[in-house]
């Protein structure tokens, strides 16, 4: 055979379906980086497929899983229709107004609810939605969504935005369909509160149950809105606190919706105590105040990585986990050990009194700067 079919072991990378989307849409596309300080500061540019300004944002850990991009609402203007095959999370980072769910064509009976600064909802999967602007100033909204594997999946943007199939099981149309829970769940699999609804009316102030599975003093809730795969949680640290360390897959992002504060984030091999073990210089800091976002693994599965409140008010995140696809462990049955459990008990914790020394010393530095004060129990560190 005269043709050589040896290959190559290196290759230039070719783009995704939708990194090669992201191109076609002509908006910037911030990418690169761990994270940013605030995506308000970031550039913008008209997207006519949308009726409004945007820009992607592609952090460094999350390609391939989860998509981000601003969409600037006009001013007394809204946004044009849209429906598409992927799921999609809004947070809403400034103004107000209100978005129109429906399914069926044009004529078709919509649904309407209201969002404000802080505001997190999700149009339930392939309905059609679009945002209006009830002020005369811009909105600003951040969106989160697992496009990325749909489009590798189906290679088919007609497939995408132009599917006819109503998931009537996600969504039925109900008055009370986007009315806000007031009570929480309990999450059957461990036990943790979760909240049930399909919009979260304000994240930034909602009230919090204590947890503590991953720090002292944390509280917490899950969500999963419009019955999504994809699913997230909302958590707070008080003031001169931070969460213990912790590894796990690539993909999740942190948004400081607030306070301020920091995310250290360092790969498997530089060990549990990176700074003891002579390899503090692969430590990766990213600071952050509200609006600002970061990738809490930004390298391969197993980067430990923790958050820091370094601020005189609490710090508060939105954690956006994701759905699919995810990689399942063992059968069904087995027993499941939970990353916040103690890395010497099998999980992925690794509790305060074995982190770095440093990691104390760079926290109580941090506070000083910000004129706040260290809140951490001594007990802990035993």
């Amino acid at each position: 055979m005269a043709e050589d079919f040896v290959g190559t072991k290196r290759w230039v990378r070719p783009a995704t379906p939708y990194e090669t989307f992201m191109e076609e849409q002509n908006l910037p596309i911030h990418r690169g980086a761990v994270g940013f300080y605030d995506v308000r500061e970031l550039p913008l540019a008209p997207w006519p497929r949308m009726g409004s300004r945007g820009a992607f944002i592609e952090l460094n850990g999350c390609g391939g899983l989860q998509g981000i991009y601003l969409m600037e609402v006009p001013a007394a203007g809204a946004t044009r229709p849209e429906k598409h095959m992927y799921e999609e999370i809004f947070y809403v980072l400034e103004g107000r107004g209100t978005t129109e769910i429906w399914n069926g064509g044009a004529a078709a009976q919509k649904q309407t609810f209201e969002w404000q600064p802080g505001s997190l909802f999700s149009p339930p999967l392939n309905t059609w939605h679009r945002s209006v602007n009830a002020t005369a100033v811009p909105a600003l909204l951040l969106a989160v969504t697992n496009a990325p594997p749909i489009f590798q999946l189906y290679r088919s943007e007609d497939a995408l935005f132009n599917n006819p199939y109503e998931f009537k099981d996600r969504y039925d149309g109900r008055a009370d369909y986007f009315k806000a829970h007031g009570e929480l769940g309990k999450d059957p699999r461990h036990g943790r509160a979760r909240n049930y609804g399909n919009i979260i009316p304000d994240a930034d102030h909602v009230e919090l149950p204590l947890d503590g599975q991953r720090g002292v003093g944390h509280r917490t809730f899950f969500w999963n809105l419009s019955g999504n795969s994809f699913q997230g949680f909302i958590a707070q640290y008080a003031s001169g606190r931070y969460s213990r360390c912790h590894a796990h897959e690539s993909g999740p992002v942190l948004l400081c919706v607030g306070g301020k504060g920091y995310t250290i984030t360092w790969p498997a091999e530089a060990g549990t105590t990176p700074w003891a073990n002579g390899k503090g210089d692969l430590v990766l800091r990213q600071d952050y105040k509200h609006g600002g976002i970061v990738s809490a693994a930004p390298g391969d599965a197993g980067w430990f990585h923790g958050h820091f409140g370094a601020s005189k008010e609490a710090l508060r995140v939105i954690a956006f986990l994701g759905g699919f696809p995810r990689r399942v462990k063992g059968v069904p049955g087995v027993d499941w050990r939970g990353l916040n459990l103690d890395i010497k008990e099998g999980g992925n914790t690794i509790e305060y009194r074995d982190e770095d020394p440093y990691i104390r010393k760079m926290f109580e530095a941090q506070l000083a700067q910000e004129g706040a004060a260290f809140n951490m129990p001594e007990e802990v560190y035993r």
